[in-house]
């Protein structure tokens, strides 16, 4: 097995890994977290099959754009947790920072790695130019409604987070 064959298992376990723990955490920040681990180590397996420009669109896009959204939506609905003990929320925050050692090692070893090392994988080139067409000539109708379903999402949180507001006639009914 070659290094870049190594890397390439590893990021994928942690990419597995972390999407599983973003689906089962019950705190909405711990998800997003999770998920943002799990979106650098697709953005970091699209630079290791050759594809640059698609890992830097993973990153902004996705783990970037995306997730700072979610952030704003959960402060916006507000939800409330019990604070942790230390050692709680230690043990809560392990996983993700045991995740990001590997994934953010990885990437420094394949960013400093020999370039002489022979990659048995051939890389998949994909300039933005031959990105755009592709996407926009032959994907663009599912490109569109990914845009219109996280629309709606949006919209949605906004209106669960707007909270309920008592109306004067209910208020004037209830008072003795």
């Amino acid at each position: 097995m070659s290094f870049y064959s190594a890397i390439f298992y590893v990021l994928a376990i942690v990419t597995v890994i972390a999407t599983f723990l973003a689906i089962t955490r019950r705190h909405a920040l711990h998800a997003i977290v999770y998920l943002i681990i799990s979106l650098i180590g697709t953005a970091l397996l699209f630079y290791l099959l050759g594809a640059p420009f698609l890992a830097l669109l993973e990153v902004i896009i996705y783990a970037g754009a995306i997730m700072v959204l979610f952030i704003f939506i959960i402060m916006m609905i507000q939800i409330r947790s019990s604070s942790p003990t230390r050692g709680a929320a230690l043990k809560q925050w392990l996983p993700a920072i045991v995740l990001c050692g590997i994934a953010f090692s990885l990437a420094a070893a394949m960013v400093l790695a020999d370039p002489a090392t022979p990659v048995p994988l051939t890389p998949a080139m994909a300039g933005p130019r031959e990105f755009g067409h592709f996407v926009f000539q032959q994907y663009w109708f599912p490109v569109e409604i990914a845009s219109f379903l996280l629309f709606i999402a949006l919209v949605g949180a906004l209106y669960l987070g707007r909270g309920e507001e008592k109306s004067p006639a209910k208020q004037t009914e209830k008072a003795p």
